[in-house]
């Protein structure tokens, strides 16, 4: 190659280099931890471009999300592929029923945690981080098929603007001892402390086959019952937990099962069918985009167990969110 062209490729080289245009993103965390962590599912990092299906990294099943909406963002800044997704609440990702294979969890004895790194915008849309969650129409609408999701800002019982993790034993709306219904479902933890906001922060959950327990930023919020100020007077909340008792605000006791949707069981019961998987929005009250989520992802991890305190702790502290903007 001459001298000149040949400088010239360099200086071309150098300047792209410098502008970032040959650069990755740098992470700020650390993926293998969570890769690494028993009773991994899936795994999203969000470091493909828009247009692209996301796909899970570290476990057996790649879990392709694909875009719902349009081409979703991808910004620079994130903690395990040094980018994230940026949902503006008319989009979302999506795996259809059919597809879900190892995430769709459920039975009687089954366990699930979440852990979730986001930078969440206006809580009074921004509701849903991910889940198996099909609500139906609205107040009273018992077609629904639930299963697990991370949700936010459920005021109805006592969880306005706290992170509200849900599970679903009835796929519909919850039902007291007796059978008597609720018009919708209410079996959710809370914490005391709001979502952070306007900040990166993670957010999780776990739920061992008895209690459901929320976790900001590595942490159980521990949250008590207080049935006036939460909204939890009625006996299922008082009288229907462990021994009689309450069933708490974090940890909240469920003590169910989830959900497992029998397509000959509940053909008429529930003719939409089960509950797809879905990131940044859910079906609710017949949309998918009424409560859809604006904000930035940059990692979802879903476990088939129950995560102890320790181990959601470890996650936060791998994501290392203080070296984000």
């Amino acid at each position: 190659m001459p001298m000149l062209a040949r400088h010239f490729t360099v200086s071309l080289i150098l300047h792209l280099a410098i502008s970032g245009s040959l650069l990755a993103a740098e992470p700020s965390g650390d993926r293998l931890v969570v890769e690494e962590t028993p009773g991994l599912v899936a795994f999203w990092t969000f470091g493909e471009a828009a247009g692209e299906q996301r796909l899970s990294s570290g476990a057996k099943e790649p879990h392709p999300l694909s875009e719902v909406g349009g081409p979703i963002e991808r910004v620079e800044g994130g903690p395990f592929s040094g980018y994230s997704a940026q949902l503006n609440g008319k989009q979302y990702f999506r795996i259809p029923y059919a597809e879900t294979g190892d995430l769709n969890i459920s039975g009687p004895e089954a366990q699930v945690s979440m852990f979730a790194v986001v930078r969440i915008i206006d809580l009074n849309q921004s509701r849903t981080i991910a889940g198996m969650w099909s609500e139906g129409k609205g107040r009273n609408d018992d077609t629904g098929t639930r299963q697990y999701a991370l949700l936010m800002n459920m005021p109805t019982y006592g969880g306005a603007n706290q992170l509200v993790p849900h599970i679903s034993s009835e796929g519909g709306v919850t039902r007291r001892a007796d059978g008597s219904p609720f018009p919708w479902c209410c079996d959710y933890a809370a914490t005391r402390r709001v979502v952070p906001t306007d900040q990166w922060c993670s957010l999780g959950f776990t739920y061992d086959s008895q209690y459901i327990r929320a976790y900001i930023n590595g942490v159980l919020d521990v949250r008590p019952l207080d049935p006036v100020k939460d909204r939890r007077t009625d006996r299922y909340f008082t009288e229907e937990g462990p021994e009689g008792k309450d069933r708490g605000m974090n940890p909240y006791f469920h003590g169910r099962g989830i959900f497992r949707y029998d397509p000959e069981k509940h053909a008429q019961t529930k003719p939409g069918g089960g509950s797809d998987f879905t990131v940044g929005a859910r079906f609710a009250v017949g949309s998918f985009l009424r409560e859809a989520t604006k904000g930035r992802f940059g990692g979802l991890a879903v476990f088939n167990r129950a995560l102890t305190d320790n181990e959601m702790k470890t996650l936060h502290d791998a994501a290392h969110i203080e070296r984000l903007k």
